[in-house]
Parts: C-alpha cells; structure tokens; sequence
C-alpha cells in the first residue's frame, strides 16, 4: 500500500477512462483489496497533506501525520459505516489526529524555507497577489507568506482548523461542520472570529505601501 504524501496524483487525460466510484472504492477496500485504497489515497492525499500543513506548519510533521491518518483509516475502515462520505470521515480522523499531536506540541513551530516554497506552490490566491514578474518577486512572495502564516499560527487550534478546511480547502460550512462535530452556527462563527483576528494581526503589515 504505497501512501506517498508530497508527490501529487497524475492528471487524467481526456480519453482514460473515468474515475471509480468513492462507494465501490470504499466496498472494495473493506474487503481487504489494498489497490482499492491506494485510490482512495492518491484521490484524497492532496487535500488532507494541505490541511494538516496548513495546521502545523511544518512540512515533514504533516507529511508524517497524513501517512498516520491514511493507515488508521485504513485499519478503522471496517467501522466506516458510510453515514457521511469516505472523505469527510477521513479528514475527521486527520483534524482529530493533528488536533492531538498540536497539544502535545507547545513549541513553537519552525517554519523552513522549504515550507515556505510548498504552500507559495500550493496557494493560488498568495501567489496571485505578487504574480507580477519583478526582481522582487520572491522576496515579497516569502515575506507575504510568512505574515500569514504567523497570523493564522495565532489563532486557536478551532478557530485556524475553521479557516483551513473552508479557505484553503474550499469545503461547504455543512462538511465543516460535520468534521469538526459541531453545527454550522458554530462553524459560522468561528470563521467569522478569526477572520477578525487574521485582519487585526496582517492589518499593520497591510498598511505598508
């Protein structure tokens, strides 16, 4: 069962055939076909590597826990019971798995250089904001980045999770909230507060000309 984390899934040409259904791929992998989950991996790796990333800050403790995540599910999947979608359950075991590992984790993280270059690579909206191609470029690029993630560090783990799965991941305040166990009020809410205080923490930075 190969569950390589940083390497993206190929593109599907035009004339391949199409992609299997989540449901076959979850009934299959239940009985023990290792080919069938190693789909569901390469359909969802992406996605959940983004997230933990996105709430750790640091490039090889996402990439250690989404590998983690993948096998728990894989060693829970018998218990999927198939009331909620195969990813939304997944990305429940990841948040709850990066939720535990942050607790236990008072440090502050250590943000490289390299993380820097992946999530630039990976956030269309931060790369489109200094797109133009001047010898400054990359400097701004990184310093844009590392305000931003500073900011969204400060925030609590909830609030930061909130932003993530629906800013960065695009995913529906229902999924949201079904991930995070909680209602879609609260889901609301909790993006509201902390885009309040991203503002309050870039507010400085963005007054700069």
């Amino acid at each position: 069962m190969t569950m390589t984390m940083t390497e993206p899934a190929p593109r599907q040409d035009s004339d391949a055939p199409e992609p299997a259904d989540e449901h076959d791929l979850v009934r299959r992998a239940r009985r023990g076909e290792l080919e069938a989950y190693d789909e569901l991996v390469k359909r969802y790796q992406e996605r959940i590597y983004a997230t933990i990333y996105h709430m750790t800050s640091n490039h090889e403790d996402a990439n250690d826990l989404a590998q983690e995540s993948f096998i728990k599910a894989f060693q829970a999947l018998k218990s999927f019971k198939g009331g909620s979608s195969f990813y939304t359950w997944l990305y429940r075991i990841a948040v709850n798995k990066t939720i535990n590992f942050l607790k236990q984790r008072r440090n502050r993280p250590h943000m490289s250089l390299n993380d820097l270059d992946f999530n630039a690579e990976h956030d269309p909206d931060l790369v489109s904001l200094v797109s133009d191609k001047t010898p400054r470029r990359d400097a701004a690029l990184a310093e844009l980045q590392e305000k931003l993630n500073a900011a969204l560090m400060k925030l609590s783990e909830s609030h930061r999770l909130a932003v993530v799965l629906h800013d960065v991941q695009g995913m529906a305040h229902e999924e949201i909230a079904e991930v995070m166990g909680c209602n879609i009020g609260t889901v609301r809410s909790r993006l509201f507060y902390a885009r309040q205080q991203l503002q309050a923490h870039l507010s400085e930075y963005l007054k700069q000309p």
